[in-house]
């Protein structure tokens, strides 16, 4: 994922965070794998096999149906069995967010060798969108205070390579992945939100806006506000897709006047590729 070095604590609630058991433990499950269990552990159950559950139920269920209870049910064992894998549900969240932070499929550093460095920041950046989409509990984390698992770190890694032959500083690399990585959550956000409600409120979207016709349709021949009266019939037709698309091309085509600019052209350093 984007940023999971410098995350900007990106949150639809802060009720969840990344670190919020005992950090130690946590960093050992996540490098060094399960812990001794007092008790033999259970055969078949593994510590991968519980963070793939966990990940299961908050994609299905939403974070705060999450709990060890739940987790066990799902693998059809005690809830104090998995106490010998993973202390609590603190550290359980730890495993499943380095676990997603890591590399989309197929992003790796021999994918992005030899491509222009647009096509691989547009490439990680529209993994990293699709991950937030396919886990929608990740925006309900505060990752502000990342804790840096193999994966997590890895994920970091592939997205520097994306800026590795370009004339940048390291704090200006931080800076261009930081800024990618607001656009991403901010439209993901947005994405998910909007699901989120017609859902929850059981009103879709054409009936929400209908609802509103009648008023506003005597509010924009009023003449109060021409500007929005002016607006061809299909302005508010762009989907979530071409909406992120259309945004992301503005952010990249900032970022190439930025490495474009003369001092940045001086430097020896190619910036052609990312390899």
């Amino acid at each position: 994922m984007w940023g999971t070095v410098i995350k900007l604590g990106h949150t639809m609630t802060t009720a969840h965070s990344s670190g919020g058991g005992d950090i130690s433990r946590s960093l050992r499950l996540m490098w060094e794998g399960r812990e001794s269990p007092n008790r033999g552990p259970r055969p078949g159950l593994t510590l991968d096999g519980i963070v793939t559950a966990a990940i299961e139920l908050a994609d299905r269920e939403g974070l705060s149906a999450l709990s060890m209870r739940k987790v066990a049910a799902e693998l059809g064992v005690g809830t104090m069995t998995l106490y010998r894998y993973v202390p609590a549900k603190e550290e359980l969240l730890d495993l499943m967010l380095d676990r997603v932070n890591g590399p989309a499929p197929g992003h790796d550093a021999e994918r992005f060798t030899g491509l222009p460095w647009r096509q691989c920041l547009s490439e990680i950046a529209q993994g990293s969108y699709a991950t937030y989409l396919r886990h929608p509990w990740l925006l309900q984390v505060n990752q502000s205070r990342p804790l840096l698992g193999p994966n997590a770190l890895l994920g970091f890694e592939v997205s520097l390579t994306g800026l590795r032959s370009l004339p940048l500083t390291g704090r200006e690399k931080v800076a261009v992945i930081s800024t990618i990585d607001a656009f991403v959550t901010g439209l993901a956000r947005t994405h998910v939100l909007a699901q989120q409600l017609a859902e929850q409120s059981g009103v879709s979207d054409e009936e929400f806006w209908n609802a509103q016709a009648p008023l506003m349709e005597t509010a924009l021949h009023s003449g109060a506000y021409p500007e929005v009266f002016a607006l061809p019939d299909n302005t508010f037709d762009m989907t979530g897709e071409e909406m992120f698309a259309f945004g992301l091309d503005r952010v990249l085509d900032g970022l190439e006047v930025y490495f474009a600019r003369p001092e940045a052209a001086a430097d020896p350093v190619s910036g052609t590729g990312c390899g």
